[in-house]
């Protein structure tokens, strides 16, 4: 089946491609690639990166050079929930590598990986820009803060309640 946005996600894209001058369509890249990613499941395949490139009329290496670039972007299927956790010097200095192995440990996997129940997925990340926060994580479009073992915790244990519901 091939990668196809729906029509209201098309006419989406037609707005975000105006915004930007005649032959200037590159500078849409990001926009369309968070609206790619949050419409075919969370990450971006191949298939769906070279969608894109068509869309916005270049090459398909100019757009997996953005996407490999940026962790916001997922290059594979990711859970649910998607722990992004900073592991850049304040964040460290703070514990993240802690936080980060706890979570390894408690979920039962590493870095890059989902758990098999499809409910999470761990990412270390660069500077998320709350280093008065740190250690700190991104969940969706949510920040979590002054991490500890408890947090941790507690966050899961809110996602699998809303999992469930």
């Amino acid at each position: 089946m091939a990668v196809q946005f729906s029509e209201e996600k098309l006419n989406k894209v037609k707005e975000i491609i105006a915004r930007y001058p005649d032959g200037k369509q590159k500078s849409a890249l990001i926009p369309v690639l968070h609206l790619a990613q949050e419409s075919f499941g969370g990450w971006l395949s191949a298939d769906t990166m070279d969608y894109v490139a068509g869309l916005l009329q270049i090459e398909p290496i100019e757009v997996y050079e953005v996407a490999t670039f940026y962790s916001m972007f997922n290059l594979q299927p990711v859970g649910k929930y998607l722990f992004e956790v900073c592991q850049t010097g304040p964040c460290m200095l703070r514990g993240s590598d802690d936080i980060i192995h706890y979570i390894k440990e408690k979920l039962g996997i590493k870095n890059g990986e989902t758990t098999a129940d499809g409910l999470f997925t761990l990412k270390t990340v660069e500077c998320l820009g709350a280093c008065g926060y740190a250690p700190m994580m991104q969940l969706g479009k949510f920040y979590k803060e002054h991490l500890t073992k408890e947090k941790i915790d507690q966050i899961i244990a809110e996602c699998r309640a809303q999992a469930n519901n």
